[in-house]
């Protein structure tokens, strides 16, 4: 399988998801610039990636303009036939702008930006990276100042009715609660998928967490799920 990187002008974290998955996953990465409209080399058992960063500096709204770029017209059609999609942080924020998940991002709750690493734990196997992360309790970074996850009372019926939360932010004991809640996220959602189950978005960064040199190898169980859907 082959992953492809879409590039934003703003896109910070394009080159840490690049060396993650080429360096320490050992996979095909091909890098897409956002002006281009071609997604033809890749078919829906590859990986489309949305990176961390900020987006036409997050103006209007965090995403709103990525939304729009031509690129993503070819992810929000490669999505529609069944490609597979990973936003992470922006690439979260964007998914959301652009309809292909319920929801949105807001300032987080104290106003202020978060970085720091946090917990998190698989709500469901229901999915490629739950069934790949189980019941581990994993530790990755977060990064950002508008990622508190918000949707309204239906959106998270239908949410947790039909298994969409991937993860939410915990204690180093697997314990949900307010206090491990870095941006007061609703329910503690640090991630969630589409109905089905081809489109992920998360706000901590696993490609963050994939090196050795840096002491933090939890983030390779997320990634690593991407890489078994052949």
């Amino acid at each position: 399988m082959k992953f492809g990187i879409i590039v934003f002008p703003g896109s910070n974290c394009d080159r840490d998801m690049e060396h993650a998955l080429r360096d320490d996953l050992k996979q095909s990465v091909t890098m897409l610039w956002h002006k281009d409209r071609d997604l033809s080399a890749f078919d829906v058992d590859d990986c489309i990636v949305l990176p961390g960063g900020f987006s036409y500096g997050d103006y209007l709204r965090c995403g709103a303009l990525a939304r729009f770029s031509p690129m993503m017209e070819q992810v929000i059609n490669f999505a529609n036939k069944g490609g597979k999609v990973l936003g992470i942080c922006n690439g979260f924020q964007i998914l959301c702008e652009s309809g292909l998940l319920p929801g949105v991002l807001l300032q987080n709750d104290h106003q202020k930006f978060v970085c720091k690493n946090v917990f998190l734990k698989s709500q469901s196997v229901n999915n490629i990276i739950g069934d790949n992360v189980g019941a581990k309790i994993l530790q990755v970074p977060v990064a950002h100042g508008e990622g508190r996850y918000h949707a309204d009372t239906a959106t998270m019926k239908a949410l947790q009715e039909n298994d969409q939360i991937i993860f939410k932010y915990c204690n180093s004991l697997g314990e949900v609660h307010l206090s491990s809640n870095p941006n007061g996220a609703t329910d503690n959602i640090a991630g969630i998928c589409n109905v089905t189950r081809n489109v992920y978005g998360m706000m901590p960064h696993p490609e963050r967490a994939t090196s050795e040199a840096l002491g933090n190898i939890d983030g390779r169980m997320i990634l690593e799920a991407f890489t078994h859907m052949n």
